[in-house]
């Protein structure tokens, strides 16, 4: 009997070692894959990827939150090269078979263009606006039309007889299908398309439709061939049985200097705790930020405690710490084998830096030494470009769903200052999820079943070749021209796994975000508190504006003898062991 199965994930640890990592490793992880697959899927993307991170070679990459950057790169370089090779081999063709035919299969672009406008108007968005899904049928519908027409009359053309007349060594036969009439008086067929062409482009011989009709074919095997080695890409190096194995991965091998450099700078900055940001997005890579907490409260004596304690950024930073690492210890009634990602959660401190001021990519200080200087100075700034966060983070759904809270704590002038930046990197796009199985189908369809596929993405094959090529050329005129290898270093513009996300994501994997956060964020709550009432100063007021800004829905202490509110237009109150209200008072007492 068959059984319904858990995907595979990595095997959790027993509950005496929490701090255990995920035991796959980025460049192997689910999200890579997928999106290495997205490369051969989706050119846009592809092209995106290949600006970012092979063409602008002055910008530092995002941080890859578990994925691995690099390899992405290599795959859509591949992906690229193997297109344009497929474009040059369809677009040789189309040529030849214009030259062999004399003009004949040049007939046939008008439709190709037809579509391909068309495909273009419509756009790639599920649902396209009126404005745009009715001109797109019409261009659509009148290539198919002109393009039906056109293959009746070019096998019409290719069994008519051979004149034996006078004519016989001219372009015509005694009947001839592109002739409207069949004589010369009428309008022919190519003058429709081809107006002007003159009486050259009105008659074919047999075999010229023939040589259409075979070339017409050959392109049609080149789109199978395409998709074929498509699905076997698929199925070999980015199957996950052999995905893990990235030593073995063709992308990454015998690729130039200049990919070998660019490789070795994005594994070095993708995950490091030094960021290199742009201004304008200093989060990128992070996904989509939610709701930021900024809280100032000041801080005020607690009148039963008989005296004050210095309290410093770090030392409320190492009070949150062991109260977030709690988060990965399942239920002792759930055992060793409980499946949580709470189990892997992530915890390191990471210092903001600009990009701006610097010479060379090179210069950037990643070193562990350069590092540690800046974090121990950055801790306790008040900060404006260089920041320092305490970064929590949780991969969930094989690193697809990922969750990274940003942590800033900051005292000045009496005053404690709580910064926390939620983001939420969404899934992959379910186009790419579904790589596996397009592949698939596609690899067990029938032989029909594929004649079918190539025959029907002919017309449009000459219009995307071009295309492809077109965009081939205009990349290699910006490499050369750009001055990208001498430009200033910069901050990322935008993130390979961002531009991979969907929208939004399930239900459940919706659920499980909102999960992850509040669990982060009560503790991180939890820890400001403790480290407030243990250094003697009041925690009420902290309390309260914890409690507006989630609206009730993290919860401080023990609802006994402690400070709490309930409804969104609560305000925050507690009662002492006599029943006397007293507003501001923490757990403890604390006003």
């Amino acid at each position: 009997m068959n059984t319904a199965s858990v995907p595979q994930q990595p095997q959790p640890t027993p509950a005496t070692a929490p701090s255990a990592a995920p035991s796959t490793p980025p460049h192997a992880s689910e999200a890579t894959r997928l999106l290495c697959a997205g490369t051969y899927l989706d050119p846009g993307y592809r092209d995106r990827v290949i600006d970012e991170l092979h063409l602008n070679e002055q910008r530092f990459v995002a941080p890859s939150l578990g994925l691995d950057a690099a390899r992405v790169l290599a795959h859509a370089l591949r992906a690229r090269r193997q297109e344009l090779q497929w474009a040059g081999a369809i677009f040789g063709l189309w040529l030849l078979g214009a030259v062999l035919t004399q003009g004949l299969l040049a007939l046939y672009v008008l439709p190709s263009l037809y579509l391909a406008i068309g495909v273009w108007i419509r756009g790639r968005a599920p649902v396209a606006p009126l404005y745009r899904t009715v001109p797109a049928f019409f261009f659509r519908w009148w290539g198919r039309i002109l393009l039906a027409v056109m293959a009746v009359f070019t096998v019409i053309a290719a069994f008519a007889g051979e004149d034996d007349g006078p004519s016989s060594g001219s372009y015509g036969s005694p009947y001839d299908p592109y002739d409207s009439y069949g004589t010369s008086d009428s309008p022919g067929l190519s003058d429709v398309f081809l107006p002007g062409s003159g009486d050259a482009g009105t008659h074919f011989k047999p075999w010229q439709a023939w040589a259409a009709l075979v070339v017409l074919a050959l392109v049609a095997v080149c789109l199978a061939g395409q998709r074929g080695q498509f699905a076997r890409v698929l199925a070999g190096e980015l199957s996950p049985q052999r995905f893990p194995d990235a030593a073995d991965d063709p992308a990454e091998q015998g690729e130039n200097r200049r990919f070998q450099w660019l490789r070795h700078r994005i594994r070095t900055e993708q995950h490091a705790p030094l960021i290199m940001y742009n201004e304008a997005r200093p989060f990128c890579g992070a996904g989509q930020a939610q709701q930021d907490w900024v809280l100032a409260v000041e801080l005020k004596p607690d009148a039963l405690k008989k005296r004050q304690q210095p309290i410093s950024n770090r030392l409320v930073l190492e009070k949150i710490r062991p109260l977030v690492e709690r988060l990965r210890l399942p239920a002792e009634y759930a055992g060793p084998g409980v499946r949580d990602r709470l189990r892997w959660l992530e915890i390191d401190e990471c210092v903001f830096l600009p990009a701006e001021g610097l010479l060379r990519r090179d210069d950037a200080p990643y070193q562990q030494q350069a590092f540690e200087q800046h974090r121990a100075h950055a801790v306790e700034e008040g900060a404006e470009k260089r920041r320092h966060f305490l970064r929590i983070r949780v991969g969930g759904w094989e690193e697809e769903l990922v969750v990274t809270v940003f942590v800033r704590v900051h005292t000045q002038g009496r005053m404690l200052m709580l910064e926390i930046a939620p983001h939420v990197l969404q899934p992959v796009r379910p186009l790419f999820k579904e790589a596996d199985r397009a592949a698939h189908r596609y690899r067990h369809n029938s032989a029909l079943g594929k004649a079918v596929w190539a025959v029907a993405r002919v017309p449009v094959s000459p219009a995307r070749s071009l295309i492809v090529l077109g965009r081939a050329v205009a990349y290699g005129w910006r490499l050369l021209t750009g001055g990208y290898a001498n430009a200033l270093p910069d901050g990322p513009a935008l993130s390979v796994r961002e531009l991979g996300s969907a929208d939004a994501g399930s239900q459940f994997q919706e659920m499980d975000a909102s999960r992850y956060l509040k669990s982060i964020q009560d503790r991180v709550a939890n820890g400001v508190r403790a480290a407030l009432a243990e250094a003697g100063y009041q925690t009420g007021e902290f309390v309260q504006q914890v409690n507006n800004i989630s609206n009730g829905g993290v919860h401080i202490g023990r609802v006994e003898g402690s400070t709490f509110a309930v409804g969104d237009n609560s305000s925050a109150s507690s009662t002492n062991g006599g029943g006397e209200p007293r507003k501001g008072a923490d757990a403890h007492g604390d006003e």
